[in-house]
């Protein structure tokens, strides 16, 4: 007797079409890159040292020696200061600190002028309610007008009453690192240091250096 020959189960032949995805994703990226808003540069203006010829060292020098601090940045992440004008033969004025709220950040803003003014504390503080205006809930204040009152903050101009400001004089060592400058840098805006320029270490910061067993 003849076997049946068992039935075969016909298979169907699945196809998804994907043509009409590639469309799609085209429009997505279409629509994505049509409503982005591409970060913008951003600079950092720095206030470099004068090379004017015609300038004579009294207006070079105009600033007043509790005005200036004289930041030195060496090797291995070390950062030291000089409160006033450094005295080359004394090598106690220059002072060890750390980086950060508080090392350096701290002299700043507890650096007194003769005339007894907090210059950093006094721009902070206008800093933070001129940041309080600009958030504030229905504020109309522009970024233009927003950063012109704040260049007004770092020259000293509070509220009509014109504060001195303080002069910051960078001077990295060979020995330092670019973290280091750039740290620095970020110091200044942090504290909004309106006058601050980066030197060349000259034969006196040599002598008070090695004066200080800083290399």
């Amino acid at each position: 007797m003849a076997k049946k020959k068992a039935s075969k189960q016909k298979k169907m032949n699945t196809r998804v079409d994907f043509t009409p995805m590639v469309d799609m994703m085209m429009l997505l990226i279409t629509f994505f890159m049509l409503c982005t808003t591409l970060s913008k540069p951003s600079a950092m203006s720095l206030a470099m040292p004068a090379n004017d010829q015609k300038l004579t060292e009294e207006e070079k020098s105009v600033t007043k020696a509790s005005h200036t601090i004289t930041i030195y940045l060496g090797s291995n992440d070390k950062i030291y200061y000089v409160a006033g004008i450094p005295q080359y033969d004394d090598p106690t004025c220059m002072k060890e600190t750390t980086w950060g709220r508080e090392g350096i950040r701290d002299v700043l803003i507890k650096h007194t002028t003769e005339e007894g003014i907090n210059p950093v504390a006094r721009i902070m503080q206008a800093k933070v309610k001129l940041d309080e205006r600009k958030t504030a809930p229905g504020s109309k204040m522009t970024q233009e007008q927003y950063e012109k009152e704040l260049d007004q903050l770092r020259n000293g101009n509070i509220n009509g009453e014109k504060i001195p400001v303080l002069t910051i004089i960078i001077k990295p060592l060979d020995s330092s690192n670019y973290n280091n400058m750039v740290e620095a840098l970020d110091e200044m805006q942090i504290c909004s240091i309106g006058k601050y320029v980066i030197d060349k270490i000259t034969p006196d910061d040599e002598k008070l250096l090695a004066l200080k067993g800083i290399k």
